[in-house]
């Protein structure tokens, strides 16, 4: 990733820039066409909205609806996404500079996760199938069962498709956002300083997950109060009184980081580390049923979700220790922009940062 692309020094002026190189070759229509296609997406989950209540108050009907403060959760969570990608979206047509520096990190976000989920998807999904299969088997004995070479063409269908989306989509959102090319248009179109210039991009981007983190953690304290804590689930007023306290802590690290402050890096680290062990040790010994049981679920909703493989503890455990040793490791590499505090006289304005908020030169491109 080469630094010109991720990481913009802040401009001396508001003044327009001087006219373009010669290699460089304008992507305002790029532009224009990504940030539809978002705006689109957009207004995709803003319509999902609707479907997915008819489909919660069906299954309400039919006694298997999840309980109130995890369908509001899915709400706000639809609402947010439909939010996010609608402002990136304009943001994108009008090739301001935010924008594309937060299409960067979400595009970075999207590929990281999309693989991690596809790889969830291939190792647990087969599983997931044969145990329909037997429960539909066993509700209905005298029902035919679809041949195995035709659910294996469903089963590949459905992983290739989610691939698509998780993985090759944002690949080609990364890959045109970070091009030269439009790097330079945006600086060229909109020639004024903006909060997303003030700092380097990785480091704006941890930034963010943690204000992102903070506002999870709300919403999960209001609507599903469930907190792993050194092996037992924290449910009710406790559970929620420890998502507010984590949340203070992410708010502090968000501050932090985007001031460049050594402290929020080590108490992010710290409590990186706090989280994945209790994480896991609750995990381990701790029921998870039992704890949904406790939150107001079902004993057919419940016994649905001992049957899916992606949601028993032991492969909750792993896949989210390798989340968080993603998450840690991101973290440590991170720490070169923490070595030294910028000079008392940098004011954010000047033609280029401090050696003290640039990378080593050893350590490679961002």
């Amino acid at each position: 990733m080469e630094p010109s692309a991720d990481y913009s020094p802040p401009s001396a002026s508001a003044s327009p820039c001087p006219g373009p190189t010669p290699d460089y070759k304008d992507r305002s229509t790029g532009l224009i066409v990504f940030g539809i296609i978002e705006i689109l997406g957009g207004f995709l989950c803003a319509l999902g909205i609707p479907f997915m209540l008819l489909s919660l108050a069906l299954g309400r009907r039919a006694g298997g609806a999840m309980p109130v403060g995890n369908i509001v959760m899915i709400v706000v969570t639809y609402a947010a996404l439909a939010a996010i990608l609608i402002t990136l979206g304009i943001g994108s047509t009008m090739a301001k500079r935010w924008a594309r520096a937060l299409n960067l990190i979400l595009s970075w976000i999207w590929v990281i996760l999309g693989i991690m989920v596809t790889v969830i998807i291939i190792a647990v999904m087969p599983s997931a199938f044969l145990t329909a299969m037997r429960t539909a088997a066993q509700r209905d004995p005298n029902a035919g069962s679809a041949p195995p070479g035709l659910m294996a063409v469903i089963l590949t269908f459905m992983i290739v498709v989610m691939a698509i989306f998780l993985v090759v989509m944002p690949l080609v959102f990364l890959l045109f956002y970070r091009s030269r090319n439009v790097a330079e248009t945006v600086r060229h179109r909109d020639p004024v300083e903006r909060w997303t210039d003030r700092v380097p991009l990785p480091v704006l981007a941890f930034s963010l997950m943690a204000a992102c983190g903070a506002a999870y953690y709300l919403l999960v304290g209001v609507t599903t109060p469930l907190f792993p804590f050194f092996g037992r689930y924290l449910t009710g007023n406790p559970g929620r009184l420890a998502f507010a306290l984590f949340a203070a802590v992410d708010v502090y690290i968000a501050i932090s980081f985007f001031r460049l402050k050594v402290s929020g890096w080590w108490v992010a680290v710290i409590s990186a580390v706090f989280r994945v062990v209790s994480a896991v040790i609750t995990f381990r010994r701790a029921d998870l049923m039992e704890a949904y049981a406790r939150m107001g679920w079902s004993h057919k909703q419940l016994e649905a979700m001992q049957k899916n493989p992606m949601l028993r503890s032991g492969n909750i455990m792993w896949w989210s220790l390798l989340a968080m040793v993603a998450y840690i490791g991101f973290l440590v590499w991170l720490k070169r922009y923490f070595h030294a505090a910028p000079p008392p006289q940098y004011t954010g304005l000047s033609e280029s940062p401090p050696e003290s908020m640039l990378p080593p030169a050893s350590a490679g491109p961002v």
